[in-house]
């Protein structure tokens, strides 16, 4: 029995060792996801266009600059998503998907899928005043023991005043999300964007 739980013990550290070096440049934190409350009232028509990354959580899937989403409602009511970045090179990076919403009750929180047979993403969106700001989450649990999470800043425009940016850091941090680890996004030099 002792064998058994110490075999039960090193698969789990195996696990977490696994999980943090495929989660490298990830936010991954043991325990469950948090659960910061949503935007009250989101207005999904009010959301969409062209949004631009200002800060985030480290995300590996990010490699370039100029980091833009641009959210178009589809006539289903789902809402198509084209996410783009500047490579190092000068080629426009960009992914396709759909995002839905899960629960009509609860607008802000939505599912991003970018490749059939993968689980969708979540993306909940914490707060927006759908002109010049949002903040966005999202934060999946593997096997109850460990989640990832990711976190951006957005703006309509390249920048974004200190004092918003230092109030959605403010409330992201209320959520229990590890503020220390957001990086700036790099949105200079982007004029090769058309």
């Amino acid at each position: 029995q002792l064998l058994n739980h110490h075999n039960f013990g090193l698969k789990v550290v195996f696990v977490l060792l696994l999980a943090a070096a495929a989660a490298d440049g990830q936010s991954f934190h043991l325990g469950l996801c948090p659960g910061p409350s949503v935007q009250e009232d989101f207005n999904v028509t009010q959301y969409m266009g062209t949004w631009y990354e200002i800060e985030k959580l480290p995300a590996a899937f990010e490699r370039g600059k100029c980091i833009q989403a641009t959210y178009t409602l589809l006539r289903d009511g789902t809402v198509s998503v084209r996410n783009a970045e500047l490579l190092s090179n000068g080629k426009i990076n960009s992914i396709e998907g759909v995002a839905r919403v899960k629960n009509s009750s609860l607008p802000a929180i939505l599912d991003v899928s970018f490749f059939k047979g993968v689980p969708d993403a979540p993306y909940w969106v914490l707060s927006t005043d759908y002109r010049s700001y949002a903040l966005v989450y999202s934060c999946s649990n593997y096997f109850g023991l460990f989640h990832i999470d990711f976190a951006w800043i957005l703006a309509r425009t390249r920048t974004l005043t200190d004092d918003i940016i230092s109030q959605q850091r403010d409330r992201l941090a209320a959520a229990g999300v590890d503020v220390s680890r957001l990086t700036v996004s790099d949105q200079t030099g982007c004029e090769a964007w058309a």
